[in-house]
């Protein structure tokens, strides 16, 4: 009895074992169509050129001729004694707080708010979207139109209403408020768009039984829905984090660093002191310094997050 019921048992074990292995074949047939090209394409355009502003970064380089005049680590001593770099630190951490406590809140009461379909709601749904679709450098040149203090549309607001308007753009103290209204103007429906797709896959069954059991709209929010996109909350939160800290598109035709290097973010402050005054070696240190603070942002995260679920 005991060897028929272990032959029974090992028998239709042995099939999926066996249809498993076929499949596992099957599947490295696309792997190694797809797989190099992508390989090829990653080394080129990202592993080499990480690996180049590396190098630049322990040489004095204009970007013309041999590289020769090696300096080892001066030009990160220069870049992290230069009077501009920490304001460019200040304000790239300004836009990860203003994205995280500013942005991405305004952007979840708008996804809880048209959650819910209809052609009026996927109008709106629109509308918070464009601007997002809208090119970064657009963006720029179209808030500076409305930013000018001559021409544009807030001088012509201020005069409706007999107020005088500042020059904001040439304000050291309103430069950075009206670039965080910008960059809020600009991202929030990504994000809104990323917590409409996590609320939109809750079952309706849920919602509805939270309901007739007496739950009110905030606590259905409170402790259904908000816990039910996490997994939408965490992407966002990465992206806002990531693109605070590379953020250039909008600033460059937006202000240009300016008034007096006073908006620079790390990477205008690179493109600014490193690219344009011919300075590759030091332009190699900051991307550096940068590559190793969205490692490090990138591994704390995970690391945060993964004691988050353990609890």
């Amino acid at each position: 009895m005991t060897s028929a019921a272990a032959s029974s048992t090992v028998v239709p074990l042995a099939k999926p074992m066996r249809r498993r292995r076929y499949m596992e074949r099957r599947s490295l047939v696309p792997l190694l169509i797809f797989l190099p090209p992508s390989l090829i394409l990653f080394t080129v355009f990202v592993v080499l050129p990480m690996v180049d502003a590396a190098t630049f970064s322990f040489f004095n380089w204009n970007g013309y001729g041999p590289i020769a005049n090696f300096v080892g680590l001066d030009n990160y001593a220069d870049v992290l004694t230069h009077r501009n770099f920490g304001t460019a630190v200040r304000n790239s951490l300004i836009v990860v707080a203003v994205s995280l406590l500013v942005q991405l809140p305004l952007a979840m009461w708008a996804a809880l708010a048209l959650s819910e379909r209809g052609v009026s709601i996927n109008v709106l749904r629109t509308i918070f979207f464009v601007p997002f679709m809208l090119a970064e450098v657009a963006a720029g040149l179209i808030w500076k139109f409305v930013y000018d203090g001559n021409y544009g549309l807030l001088p012509i607001v201020g005069d409706a209403l007999g107020v005088q308007m500042p020059f904001v753009l040439a304000d050291k103290f309103w430069v950075i408020p009206a670039i965080m209204l910008v960059i809020t103007w600009k991202y929030f429906g990504f994000h809104m768009m990323i917590y409409i797709a996590g609320l939109q896959s809750i079952p309706a069954e849920v919602i509805e039984a939270a309901r007739l059991d007496g739950v009110k709209k905030w606590q259905i929010v409170r402790h259904i829905k908000l816990p039910m996109v996490r997994s939408a909350i965490v992407i966002s939160v990465f992206f806002a984090i990531t693109g605070a800290l590379q953020l250039f598109d909008i600033i460059i035709p937006l202000t240009n660093g300016g008034p007096s290097h006073t908006s620079h973010t790390i990477v205008t402050f690179l493109y600014q002191f490193g690219i344009l005054r011919m300075k590759l070696g030091f332009g190699g240190a900051v991307s550096v310094i940068l590559f190793f603070a969205c490692v490090l942002v990138a591994l704390a995260y995970r690391r945060i997050l993964f004691r988050v679920e353990q609890n």
